[in-house]
């Protein structure tokens, strides 16, 4: 009799993810990991609670207990693999598109930056005037983790200290030296009065320091001259917090708050420190009825349609056409030739347009003087001069990449579909035209769309280039004839200098990116005909 032995089985080895957990080396290593992202989730919550930005906070709190739940728990393994995906899909996306659209219904900007009471604070401390029986009070200054303050001896004897940000109070066992001016001050470190004499950078932030007297913004501040004696400076303007009004007591003036984040007199004068607010849908109603800036971006918006056109159109064009030059095998040198003719894709975009900046100079560019055999051709100065200049630069940039992609893709193209259309007689042009550009042009058209998007959004050549120059004249916020609406959106801004706009920029932000997100559909609903050639 005999007998079989049974198959013998492989024991069952878990996954990675599965084995980290328990007391092992795995879950240690999990364990430190996680301990940093919660160190991180509590550093970033502390920070928004001092902030006070509740969303943040709120976000930041629910972040951190979904991760340790997905990663502390066994039924959750698909999560582990997705966890750091979808964070960085939400901070990195979904947080800034949705803080681009809460901007976009605000009035935020030059003079509507922070709340209504900063918005006070920086008006009365615009005008302020000395008390007239204010007395030069001995003082000192201090610091304390970083923070400037002043440390006084008022008239009854007492030192008493504070900061910009804290009123003065009360120093107890504080110290009276020689001079009459507190020499110690617990809790803070008084400056030596040669560095307040010597260093002038500390000097500016010291004269430039306001201590308040008390929580009332009306009872002014304590400021200084030359850092040892100080006086009372108040406001010439008056803030009634019940009835939300600044009145100048110089003239009389009444400022009232507008829900439009202004303080504003009966003759319409207003006062140059607002604050921001939610306005609706004023910023876009301004981007189509505001007639000198929606002039401006419709010339604008056709530009930028017409770049990235023709950008995406010719720069595949020439790439297309080198690849079927260098894909013909009686061509000799392909290799080295191919390497050369993609070294623009490997040279840094804005070198390159810093570059062809010098050399379309109109005084001493090499372009007028190889080309043009020394013309004066005022590239950078004529609006049409310009933009076809930085097309070419574009082109000359991204040629390369199709040529690439078009080389891939003719070599992959079916040679007995071709060689059955010789046969029947097609010459080239014909197999070209209809069987090699639509077999192409289905593997290359989602290329060509998001080719589009990328110039369609190109900020760095235009104004790497030109700077979005030259300017059109009467334009508000310095528009230039080749701005580009991603460029417009920076001059809007306001971070290349000059007056902010950041709700209007927004506003400009998300339609552009409804308008690229419609073209993108559409042209991708599109290329589904192309497949019928497949």
């Amino acid at each position: 009799m005999s007998t079989t032995a049974p198959p013998v089985t492989k024991p069952h080895r878990e996954s990675h993810a599965r084995s980290f957990r328990g007391l092992g080396g795995g879950f240690l290593v999990k364990l430190a990991l996680m301990a940093l992202v919660n160190a991180f989730g509590v550093m970033t919550a502390i920070s928004a609670w001092s902030a006070r930005s509740w969303i943040v906070l709120g976000v930041v709190v629910l972040l951190v207990a979904i991760a340790d739940w997905v990663y502390f728990t066994r039924r959750a393994l698909p999560l582990k693999y997705l966890m750091p995906g979808l964070v960085f899909l939400l901070v990195f996306q979904v947080f800034i598109f949705g803080y681009t659209a809460y901007i976009a219904f605000t009035n935020y900007g030059t003079g509507h930056i922070g709340t209504q009471e900063q918005a006070v604070e920086a008006a009365l401390i615009q005008g302020e005037r000395r008390v007239d029986d204010s007395p030069d009070y001995p003082l000192s200054v201090v610091e304390r983790d970083g923070e400037l303050g002043f440390a006084i001896v008022d008239e009854d004897g007492e030192v008493r200290v504070g900061s910009a940000t804290q009123p003065l109070a009360a120093a107890s066992g504080a110290e009276i030296g020689s001079t009459g001016a507190p020499s110690d001050v617990p809790g803070w470190t008084v400056l030596p009065r040669a560095s307040v004499l010597t260093d002038k950078a500390l000097g500016e932030q010291i004269t430039q320091l306001r201590v308040p007297v008390s929580d009332d913004p009306n009872d002014g501040s304590i400021r200084t001259r030359e850092g040892s004696t100080g006086a009372v400076y108040e406001p010439t303007l008056v803030w009634d917090a019940g009835a939300q009004t600044i009145t100048d007591t110089t003239t009389g003036t009444v400022y009232t708050a507008t829900e439009r984040g202004t303080f504003v007199a009966e003759d319409g004068s207003a006062l140059p420190t607002g604050w921001a607010v939610n306005v609706g849908f004023a910023n876009f109603l301004t981007l189509f009825t505001d007639s000198s800036l929606a002039g401006t971006l419709l010339s604008v918006t056709g530009w930028t349609f017409s770049f990235a056109i023709l950008s995406v159109v010719l720069s595949f064009a020439v790439g297309l056409g080198l690849a079927i030059v260098y894909n013909d095998p009686r061509v000799k040198g392909r290799r080295v030739l191919r390497a050369l003719f993609i070294l623009p894709y490997a040279f840094p975009a804005f070198m390159a347009a810093l570059l062809f900046r010098g050399m379309f100079n109109a005084e001493f560019g090499v372009i007028n003087d190889l080309l043009f055999f020394g013309a004066h051709v005022n590239w950078l100065g004529d609006p049409w001069l310009t933009r076809a200049a930085v097309i070419f630069v574009n082109v000359w940039l991204s040629y390369p990449y199709w040529f690439l992609v078009c080389t891939g893709a003719l070599q992959s193209l079916p040679g007995e579909t071709l060689e059955a259309a010789e046969i029947d007689g097609a010459n080239k042009w014909q197999r070209f035209r209809s069987i090699s550009l639509p077999l192409l042009l289905v593997s290359t058209a989602p290329l060509l769309i998001s080719s589009f998007a990328v110039a369609f959004n190109n900020f760095t050549v235009i104004y790497t280039f030109n700077n979005g120059g030259p300017a059109i004249q009467g334009a508000p916020y310095a528009l230039g004839s080749t701005d580009i609406l991603v460029s417009a959106i920076y001059d809007v801004s306001g971070v290349s200098g000059g007056a902010s706009d950041y709700g209007l920029a927004s506003a400009l932000s998300i339609i552009a990116f409804i308008v690229v997100g419609v073209i993108s559909a559409l042209s991708f609903r599109q290329t589904r005909r192309l497949e019928e050639y497949q």
